[in-house]
């Protein structure tokens, strides 16, 4: 199974990392500290310059998720990102 192959079940796309920063916020070193992840692999991630391994994904969208983001899946519209509405 190829790197590409690997992502599949928990995909997102680099658009949808760098939206999800924007909607919080967060600059590449913030999210790296909320993630674990090395900046370096953010930055390339974003840019689309290789496939991360599935832990990559997990925690990344695990550090967006438990600040609020939720992904939206391909639906027709395209792949996206809002921010959860809060309890009331």
């Amino acid at each position: 199974m190829d790197a590409r192959q690997n992502v599949i079940v928990d995909a997102i796309m680099p658009a949808q990392v760098r939206a999800a920063r924007g909607l919080l916020a967060w600059s590449q070193d913030k999210l790296a500290a909320a993630s674990g992840i090395p900046k370096r692999t953010i930055a390339r991630m974003e840019l689309a310059e290789a496939a991360p391994q599935r832990r990559t994904v997990q925690a990344i969208r695990a550090a967006f998720e438990s600040a609020g983001v939720e992904f939206i899946a391909e639906n027709g519209g395209g792949p996206g990102v809002r921010l959860r509405k809060a309890a009331p």
